[in-house]
């Protein structure tokens, strides 16, 4: 996978997408696969912000259920069930235990009751193409056995509770690349580090591209196309804005801060769904060895550039946590990792975030002077293929064309082409027996059927076998994401290729050799590798304001 505007040769595309995390990836690989020419531009790394702020699930979403947005609801979970299909190895069923108490919001009968209508609101989940995915119907049980499962959870005024499935996304960085690689697949060309800095528009005022600059090299480039798809997210309110040369746009966008922490103070079996006394709810789920919690939703005011995780937001969600479950002793310093992201919403009529909706809005901005312009604000992970499909109708009404059909609900993503996982894996762990199964089985759930290649290099230069994460990562995935996923630095590297970082900091040591390896790679000189590494070592720390 290449930077195409590293060669860039003057073509003409069908579309030019805007924007590099899932929404942006699945637009292009919808429209590549339908067989538009499509071009996609990222300004940093492909999925490096909002998309990879997730909680790590896919999941209908209990809350739209609270909210009475039974679409939305069964279209996540008609969703889920795809994702579950054609990423087998990313997406997988996970049990929540959710307790019940004695109030409102969190009574029996409501939870029994919201439960029976997502169960009947995601009738088909078990029409999967790996069979060894079944997801049963809820189940009540009482207090003893809730205690018993899960006993960090708070027994006061507890009338027992439900366990239910949802799905995991045990990568969604990797997930949103799966969507870029095939998009790749069916011919799209790619770029991340390259920025969007000014519209194109033609004699009679149309939009006829953008043009970008090379964030690497600093040279700048007139890209064309018949139509442009702004996917930036929290982003596309400011993209919008470069279009208007007036200068008097003020298009905005709401936006909203979700942040999660990693710890190892306490560990449950189950993913826990927790309420704040505000009657929010949150979870807090086994994840890598880890307890991940979050996520928060709170207005966020300012330039999305500008953001960055605070102290003032983990010590809140550490509260929120300290007064749902556990010893109530969580504190700043049992913090492993910590990340967060903005969210991009449509509703603007809600006083909190929480309460807005996550639905998706689609605009054709030549109602706003910019005709060859579309604009697509709000939705979520989980729905974003099924958002893509329905960008792709109005691309098609606008370019006047009958493209192909779809098939993005029905081919497995580039890398995911595995029915059967429980067979895959065991083939996998008998074709490379020199190798800790730890590491096989690392690499055959996070790069799929491309975990062969990996090991294959690993086995062609032995150095390279040496396991530098402590779930079995191996130094080898650092060569494969610089020749083969366009990772330009030590971030995308840790963050968003090998899961390295993910899970906190490495260690100097593995740091140091990751760096070496990669400084190989990329050609930096020691100035740079200095640089990475100290980048690196600041993009763990905890912040301390």
């Amino acid at each position: 996978m290449k930077r195409f505007i590293e060669n860039y040769k003057n073509k003409t595309f069908d579309l030019i997408v805007i924007g590099g995390g899932i929404t942006g990836a699945a637009v292009a690989y919808d429209a590549a696969s339908r067989g538009f020419s499509v071009a996609l531009v990222e300004k940093k790394d492909y999925g490096w912000a909002t998309s990879a702020a997730t909680s790590k699930l896919i999941h209908g979403g209990l809350r739209y259920l609270q909210n009475v947005e039974l679409g939305l609801v069964r279209e996540s979970l008609r969703e889920r069930l795809i994702l579950e299909n054609i990423a087998g190895n990313l997406v997988y069923p996970i049990q929540f235990l959710v307790p019940g108490y004695k109030d409102l919001k969190r009574n029996k009968w409501l939870l029994r009751a919201g439960l029976t209508l997502y169960d009947i609101l995601s009738y088909d989940r078990n029409r999967t193409w790996d069979k060894g995915k079944n997801m049963p119907h809820h189940t009540w049980l009482p207090k003893s056995k809730i205690m018993e499962l899960e006993p960090e959870v708070r027994s006061n005024r507890m009338t027992g509770g439900s366990i239910y499935y949802d799905c995991q996304s045990i990568y969604p960085e990797r997930l949103t690349l799966a969507f870029i690689k095939s998009a790749v697949r069916h011919g799209a060309e790619v770029s991340n580090y390259t920025k969007v800095i000014e519209f194109l528009f033609s004699n009679d005022h149309k939009v006829n591209g953008v043009r970008v600059e090379d964030t690497l090299s600093g040279s700048t480039v007139d890209l064309k196309g018949s139509l442009v798809i702004n996917c930036a997210g929290p982003w596309a309110d400011i993209i919008l804005n470069l279009a208007d040369k007036s200068g008097n746009s003020k298009h905005q966008i709401k936006r909203s801060e979700g942040i999660h922490i990693l710890t190892k103070k306490f560990k449950t079996q189950h993913a826990v769904v927790m309420w704040t006394p505000s009657g929010r709810h949150f979870f807090t789920i086994p994840w890598r060895g880890l307890q991940l919690i979050g996520t928060t939703d709170k207005d966020y005011e300012g330039n999305p550039d500008d953001y960055k995780v605070s102290k003032k937001s983990i010590e809140a969600l550490i509260k929120d946590t300290n007064d749902a479950i556990g010893d109530g002793n969580l504190k700043y310093n049992d913090v492993v990792h910590a990340w967060g992201g903005l969210r991009p919403l449509v509703d603007d009529q809600t006083e909190g975030t929480y309460e807005s909706s996550r639905k998706y809005e689609i605009y054709d901005n030549a109602s706003d002077g910019f005709d060859g312009l579309i604009t697509v604000e709000g939705g979520k992970y989980t729905t974003s293929r099924h958002l893509a499909e329905s960008v792709m109708k109005m691309a098609e009404k606008k370019l006047n064309r009958t493209p192909k059909n779809a098939i993005t609900d029905k081919a497995f993503l580039a890398g995911c082409e595995i029915k059967d996982m429980k067979t895959f894996m065991v083939e996998l762990k008998n074709k490379h027996p020199d190798f800790d199964p730890m590491t096989v089985e690392f690499l055959g759930r996070n790069y799929g059927s491309e975990s062969n290649a990996v090991l294959e290099m690993a086995k062609k230069h032995p150095a390279l076998s040496e396991i530098i994460c402590e779930d079995g990562q191996i130094l080898a995935s650092v060569v494969y994401a610089v020749q083969n996923e366009s990772a330009r630095n030590l971030d995308d590297i840790l963050m968003r290729r090998t899961g390295i970082g993910n899970i906190g900091h490495p260690g100097t040591k593995n740091l140091e050799k990751i760096a070496i390896v990669a400084a190989k790679e990329l050609n930096w000189n020691q100035s740079k590798l200095e640089q990475e590494l100290e980048n690196a070592d600041a993009s763990f720390l905890l912040p301390q304001k």
